[in-house]
């Protein structure tokens, strides 16, 4: 029996593992497990955790502390602090209220929000929601108007970043997903995305591909993103970014930044985890290019370990929908002080209270 949104917080609550938790019991078994599972067997997923945990924190003592602060900016934005919540899809899934609920508790702890193509809620309605910096994520379609008119409506409202994810240009395989038998349940869509042509309709002979021919033929190209960068005022970043050859042509192109990711480990299978890339690419890009890191962040101590690799900011996933599954805005808002508390603390214990004070000097 599936339970409802939490009203209260129990006392046991207090971290991001404990919404991971409690999750289960708010969230029905085959949605749980479309959201917590990663592509195929899940290497990546794994490695995403076993690497941040790999990496250790070595402090100096006896700094003074009391000037510290977690603000910073980013592309001309002020942060109140380094943490963006993660485009993630359909938060009706696991709450009525969707999006509206996580980007009020985003507003409230001052927290930037990428918000999703796939969206449950129209982007409209949820920039209204949005006081925090508020960016917006873009799906290619296979209409060129029909991705434009994306764009032109979120800048219309007021998005002032365009995050493009350019490493799902198919779905990844999904066992997990597969054998629980998720599929979206009614009343549960892609509302953005309801005034799109049909596709159209394709046959293959026995010498094409399904994937190749088929699945992967509308799939953007580097002369895509510098077409529909043409088309907008918008800064443009890109999300997927492993490679660090990637990650220079972006900015050979103009865009405005890039984000390190494996797609939480849902896409390829097998890839390396964000984090071993991230140093990597920031050497490729120099130190004044944003950089922005997505894979695993479940703690205060992942937060400070991206920013000392050479991250300007994180961005937060899973953690935002199982904490919204367990009590709604509420539990976003709390979840998102936890995590802001957690990295306060390990920047005070590490003795580098501002954020340009963390660097690989503190890792081991």
């Amino acid at each position: 029996m599936v339970q409802a949104p939490l009203t209260t917080l129990p006392t046991d609550l207090v971290s991001l593992s404990d919404y991971a938790r409690y999750a289960p019991k708010h969230i029905p078994h085959a949605i749980y497990e479309y959201i917590a599972g990663g592509g195929a067997d899940e290497v990546t997923l794994n490695r995403n955790r076993a690497k941040l945990d790999d990496l250790h924190i070595l402090p100096t003592a006896l700094n003074d502390s009391t000037q510290g602060t977690t603000q910073t900016e980013i592309l001309g934005e002020v942060w109140r602090h380094p943490m963006m919540l993660a485009p993630i899809a359909f938060h009706k899934l696991v709450h009525p209220d969707g999006e509206v609920a996580t980007a009020q508790a985003a507003s409230i702890l001052e927290t930037g929000m990428m918000v999703s193509t796939l969206s449950s809620v129209e982007l409209e309605t949820i920039a209204d929601e949005l006081d925090s910096p508020k960016w917006f994520q873009l799906y290619f379609q296979q209409s060129r108007d029909f991705t434009l008119s994306l764009v032109k409506r979120a800048q219309a409202a007021g998005y002032s970043a365009l995050v493009i994810t350019i490493d799902a240009p198919l779905h990844g395989i999904r066992n997990r997903a597969q054998r629980a038998g998720f599929s979206l349940p009614e009343g549960v869509s892609a509302v953005n995305l309801k005034d799109r042509p049909p596709l159209p309709s394709a046959s293959f002979d026995l010498s094409q591909s399904i994937v190749f021919q088929g699945m992967m033929s509308e799939a953007p190209t580097w002369a895509d993103i510098q077409w529909l960068q043409s088309q907008t005022d918008m800064p443009v970043v890109l999300k997927g970014i492993l490679n660090p050859k990637d990650a220079v042509k972006a900015q050979s192109l103009g865009m405005a930044g890039v984000i390190v990711s494996n797609h939480g480990g849902r896409t390829l299978d097998c890839l390396p985890s964000s984090i071993e890339m991230l140093p990597k690419v920031r050497a490729a890009v120099g130190s004044d290019y944003p950089v922005l890191f997505d894979g695993g962040i479940e703690r205060g101590t992942d937060v400070f370990k991206a920013l000392a690799l050479g991250a300007d900011a994180v961005l937060i996933g899973r953690p935002q929908l199982y904490s919204l599954a367990v009590a709604g805005a509420m539990g976003v808002g709390h979840m998102l002080r936890v995590l802001r508390e957690e990295l306060e603390v390990t920047m005070a214990l590490a003795g580098t209270p501002t954020i340009d004070e963390i660097t690989d000097e503190y890792l081991v």
